[in-house]
């Protein structure tokens, strides 16, 4: 591989989605910019070898991307009777690009989610939207987030796009009235783009730093924008789950719960901010579950070892984001702490009794929990079979290889 094969791999693994936002602003087309920016990547594979890396690459792949769609849209005006396309061409070549447009201070991705978490479309769409577009995660990892079927995603997809260009939702950050409006829908948009990053939903690795930092890069902008305190909240949740990185897995790639993590490879730092954070956003007493759960990260970096984890404090505060937020995976995680604090006869009917219902059925971390629970309990064949089924439903390969590692203890 050369130097500029690598460099240009480089920039598509780290900016394609940041050159498709500022391709969308220009073009005020997903499906354009879309295509533009596979266009652009093209065209760089020919180009650079040749002439080199430019000193802006970004700014030339933008560029780039841009004139390849007024060339497609002034094809479709000369052989076809679209005067959509027509007036799109005029405008955009009425537009010529100032100095520093490509790189300029509003943050595109920013807008792009916004524009994707319009409310005019419902809280399912903005998600599966914004990770699509934004992110640039594939339909089938969308839909394991989001705990539903592939084509079904898909379709929501289509529909928002159809929706936002049939409306001519406007691409651009709220005035500030409106912000609050939105804001709910945004975070839960950057929470799920930050989990897929700390925990990916299939694949061969556990971290996908590139998502995650992704994430805590958008919450300190938008924190900047709407300093909020459930914003703030967000972001320390975040960092101090992100303060574990190094500890959470192997040199060879393998998990590592939290109770074996080396703590002393947390980065403290982070841990420092994320609870900081918090407790300016507690003391506001206008936070939200976001706070709430960065409240539960607290606790568990305040241990210096596993055993020092006070599960009291920790299954009292899921109590407080339970009235909060009654969902079935805060359930489950309530229902862990308790296991935790009052023993494993105390917690497993109340994963029993969430497996019992749909939500939670074909989510392998609840079946994971209730076969960790058996086997502190002594009940060998009721884990081995709960394991089993944990292993059947999950996609990530760090996973199910610990999930093997548990079965093999039960072999005899």
């Amino acid at each position: 591989m050369t130097t500029t094969t690598a460099t240009l791999e480089a920039i598509y693994h780290n900016d394609a989605r940041r050159v498709f936002a500022t391709l969308v602003r220009l073009l005020g087309s997903f499906d354009l910019a879309e295509e533009a920016l596979h266009d652009a990547f093209i065209a760089a594979a020919e180009t650079w070898p040749r002439d080199g890396v430019p000193n802006n690459p970004f700014a030339w792949l933008v560029s780039a991307g841009r004139f390849k769609a007024i060339d497609q849209l002034r094809r479709q005006r000369r052989f076809t009777a679209w005067d959509d396309a027509a007036g799109v061409v005029e405008n955009l070549a009425d537009e010529a690009p100032g100095p520093g447009e490509a790189t300029e201070l509003e943050d595109d991705r920013l807008r792009l989610i916004f524009t994707c978490c319009h409310p005019s479309l419902s809280e399912e769409a903005r998600v599966a939207l914004t990770l699509r577009e934004v992110c640039g995660l594939a339909t089938e990892e969308i839909a394991h987030a989001c705990m539903v079927a592939a084509p079904t995603l898909a379709q929501r997809i289509v529909r928002a796009k159809a929706k936002i260009r049939d409306a001519r939702i406007p691409y651009q950050v709220p005035d500030t009235d409106e912000l609050p409006a939105r804001l709910q829908s945004v975070l839960r948009v950057i929470y799920l783009v930050f989990n897929e990053g700390y925990s990916a939903s299939s694949g061969d690795t556990v971290l996908r730093a590139d998502l995650s930092t992704e994430a805590i890069r958008l919450a300190r902008l938008l924190e900047q924008l709407l300093p909020e305190p459930e914003v703030s909240g967000l972001l320390a949740l975040m960092l101090l789950h992100e303060s574990r990185r190094a500890a959470r897995v192997s040199a060879d790639g393998d998990l590592i719960p939290l109770d074996e993590q080396d703590r002393s490879l947390w980065d403290r730092a982070l841990i420092d901010e994320g609870c900081t954070r918090v407790e300016r956003a507690l003391l506001s007493r206008r936070f939200g579950s976001y706070t709430l759960q960065a409240a539960i990260a607290a606790v568990h970096a305040e241990a210096a070892q596993a055993g020092d984890t006070d599960w009291r404090q920790i299954a009292g505060l899921y109590e407080v984001l339970l009235r909060h937020e009654p969902a079935p995976v805060i359930e489950l995680n309530h229902a862990v702490a308790v296991a935790m604090r009052d023993g494993p006869q105390a917690g497993l009917p109340l994963v029993e009794a969430l497996l019992a219902s749909e939500p939670l059925r074909q989510y392998h971390l609840a079946w994971a929990a209730k076969a960790d629970l058996c086997r502190r309990l002594g009940a060998h064949a009721d884990a081995r079979a709960a394991y089993e089924q944990a292993l059947a439903l999950a996609r990530q390969e760090p996973e199910r290889r610990f999930l093997r590692r548990r079965i093999e203890q039960f072999r005899a």
